[in-house]
C-alpha cells in the first residue's frame, strides 16, 4: 500500500501510525501481510522548505491525469520489487493519502484500476485546486471501475476560494454510491482540515478496506428523471466486454444487416468478414481493405477505399466487388433516405454525398476540422459527424431533398488530459484539443455512440452526454462501433487487433 505524504503516515507518534496499525491488523488476520511504501512529494532544492511543505506537492498530487501513477509504476514499484515480493493482483494493491494526497490516491486508481483497486481518502481535496472538482461528474458518467473507496471527512473541513471540502467530499461519496461502487463514507460534525478524525478512524478504515466480503452493487435510480437516458439504464449488471475476434492486423468498418449479422474488415489482411448473429460462425466475404462500410436493405455492401480513391460495392453473398464512385477520398459513410449516401472526406474537411443509381458526387458541408465517423438516425432525419481533430460531434438536419442544414456542434466530446500542459491553480485541467472522434452508431432509442481516444462516448438524442465506456486497451486505437446481434442489443467495437462485444439494455 502506497501512502502520499509518507513521513506523516509512517510516524508512530502521529495520528496515522501506519506501522503500528498494520502490524496489529496483520497479526489479527484482519488484513493480509502488506508492505507499506511511504513517499514524500518532490521539492525544488533551490527553494526554502517552509513548514515542511514541499514545493512540488500540489502539482504532483492535485493534477488529474496519469502522470503521477506512471511515476509510481515506472520508478517506485520497480525499486520496491527489487527488495520484496509483492503481488501482481490489483485487488491486493492499495493507495491512500490525506487532503491533496487523497485525491492523488483516487486519481491513481481511477487512471489505472488494473494496478490499484483499494483507495483510502481522508479530507480529500476534491475541489478546484487544479481541476479535481470534475470527479463527481466524471464518476456519474463513466462505466464504474472495479475499485473500493474509503472516505472520511467532517463538517469543519476547509471552505475557501477553491471550494468547499465538506461539500466536495459529500458530492464525491454520493456519486460513487449512485454508480454502485464499493464505498464507505465516514462523516462527523466539527473537527477541521487535519488528521484528527481520519487518524481516529484509520484502523477501522483498514479493516473495511481489506475485508474479504465481496461487494454487491446496489443501484438506486429513483432520482432520475423519466426521460433521462443515463448510463446506468444502458449497462447490463455484471456484463462487460467479451472478446469477439483477435489476432487481426487492424480492425475497422463495422456494420450490421437487418438480421443482426456483423460485417467487419481486417485492413491489413486484407479481408472483409461476416459473423453470424445466429451461431457466431465467421466467414470470409472478400479480400479487400476498407475503412467504412454500410449494407443496403438488399444486402449489398458499400465501402470506402480512400487509398484507392474510390467507394466500392461488395456482394455480401458472392464477395464480388466493383467500383461505385471513383476519384474521391472517403473515410467513412452512412446510408440516408431515398438512396442517398453521405461520406466524410477527412483531408478536405468536407462531407459529401451521392445517390445510388446516379453516382454524382457533391459537397454538402465544409469546415469541420477532421470529419471522420458518420451516422444517420433511424428516421433518416438527422446526420451526425464526428471530428477527429476537434472537441465536438456535429449534427445536421437532413432535408427532404437530401441536403443538410441546422449544423450545430451538439455533442461535447470528453477530451483526454494533456499531460504536457500547464496544471494551473484554480483552473480546469489542460485538455487536448482533439477528441479523435471516429466511427459511430445509433441505437433504437436514438442514442449516439462515438468512438474516441478515451472510449465509446454515449449521447442521448438531443446530444447530452450519457457517459463513457472506457477503452479496453490503452495502447490500442478504438476505431468504430456498431449495434448488432439478433436483438441489436450487442455493441461491437473495433479495437486495434481485436473485436470486442458487450450486451446493453438499449430500449
Amino acid at each position: 500500500m502506497i501512502f502520499q505524504d509518507g513521513e506523516r503516515f509512517r510516524d508512530v507518534g502521529g495520528r496515522w501510525r501506519v506501522p503500528v496499525v498494520f502490524d496489529n491488523l496483520i497479526a489479527s488476520g484482519e488484513m493480509p501481510p502488506t508492505i507499506a511504501v511511504f513517499i514524500d512529494p518532490g521539492h525544488d532544492k533551490a527553494l526554502e522548505l517552509k513548514n515542511n511543505r514541499a514545493s512540488n506537492r500540489s502539482f504532483e498530487y492535485d493534477s488529474p491525469g496519469d502522470r503521477y501513477v506512471r511515476f509510481l509504476l515506472e520508478e517506485i514499484l520497480p525499486e520496491v520489487r527489487k527488495k520484496y515480493v509483492i503481488s501482481d493482483d490489483p485487488n491486493l494493491l492499495a493507495i491512500g493519502g490525506s487532503s491533496s494526497g487523497a485525491i492523488c490516491a483516487f486519481t491513481a486508481a481511477w487512471e489505472r484500476p488494473d494496478v490499484f483497486r483499494r483507495v483510502y481518502s481522508s479530507v480529500g481535496s476534491f475541489t478546484n485546486l487544479r481541476g479535481g472538482s470534475v470527479y463527481p461528474s466524471l464518476v456519474r458518467k463513466t462505466e464504474p471501475r472495479p475499485i473500493r473507496v474509503y472516505m472520511a471527512d467532517t463538517s469543519g473541513d476547509i471552505d475557501n476560494q477553491f471550494g468547499s471540502w465538506p461539500w466536495a467530499n459529500q458530492q464525491m461519496a454520493a456519486a460513487l454510491q449512485y454508480m454502485g461502487y464499493d464505498v464507505k463514507f465516514d462523516w462527523a460534525e466539527g473537527y477541521a482540515h487535519n488528521s484528527d478524525f481520519g487518524g481516529a478512524r484509520f484502523p477501522d478504515a483498514m479493516r473495511w478496506l481489506w475485508r474479504k466480503e465481496q461487494h454487491q452493487p446496489v443501484l438506486d435510480t429513483r432520482g432520475d428523471l423519466g426521460g433521462d437516458l443515463t448510463l446506468l439504464k444502458l449497462l447490463v449488471p455484471g456484463a462487460g466486454w467479451e472478446l469477439a475476434a483477435e489476432g487481426l492486423g487492424f480492425a475497422d468498418a463495422l456494420c450490421a444487416d437487418s438480421e443482426g449479422n456483423l460485417f467487419y474488415c481486417d485492413m491489413r489482411a486484407p479481408a472483409v468478414y461476416r459473423i453470424s448473429a445466429a451461431d457466431g460462425t465467421q466467414s470470409l466475404i472478400c479480400a479487400e481493405s476498407v475503412s467504412g462500410m454500410e449494407i443496403t436493405p438488399e444486402g449489398f455492401l458499400i465501402a470506402c477505399q480512400g487509398s484507392k480513391k474510390r467507394i466500392i460495392g461488395i456482394d455480401s453473398k458472392t464477395g464480388e466487388t466493383r467500383a461505385v464512385v471513383e476519384n474521391v477520398v472517403p473515410n467513412d459513410l452512412a446510408l440516408g433516405r431515398d438512396g442517398w449516401v453521405y461520406f466524410t472526406d477527412t483531408g478536405a474537411s468536407a462531407v459529401k454525398r451521392f445517390r445510388l443509381g446516379e453516382f454524382v458526387v457533391s459537397t454538402v458541408d465544409e469546415g469541420i476540422s477532421k470529419p471522420n465517423g458518420i451516422a444517420v438516425t433511424a428516421d433518416g432525419g438527422t446526420l451526425a459527424v464526428s471530428d477527429y481533430g476537434g472537441g465536438y460531434t456535429w449534427m445536421f438536419r437532413i432535408r427532404s431533398d437530401g441536403t443538410l442544414d441546422a449544423k450545430m456542434p451538439v455533442m461535447p466530446m470528453r477530451l483526454p488530459i494533456n499531460q504536457q500542459g500547464e496544471f494551473r491553480m484554480g483552473a480546469a485541467p489542460p485538455y487536448l484539443e482533439a477528441s479523435k472522434g471516429d466511427g459511430m452508431a445509433v441505437d433504437a432509442a436514438g442514442r449516439f455512440y462515438v468512438t474516441s481516444s478515451v472510449g465509446v462516448q454515449v449521447f442521448d438524442p438531443t446530444g447530452r452526454p450519457c457517459g463513457v465506456l472506457p477503452v479496453v486497451h490503452r495502447d490500442q486505437p478504438l476505431t468504430t462501433c456498431i449495434l448488432a446481434g439478433s436483438d441489436f442489443n450487442t455493441l461491437y467495437i473495433a479495437h486495434g487487433t481485436r473485436l470486442y462485444r458487450r450486451k446493453l439494455t438499449v430500449k
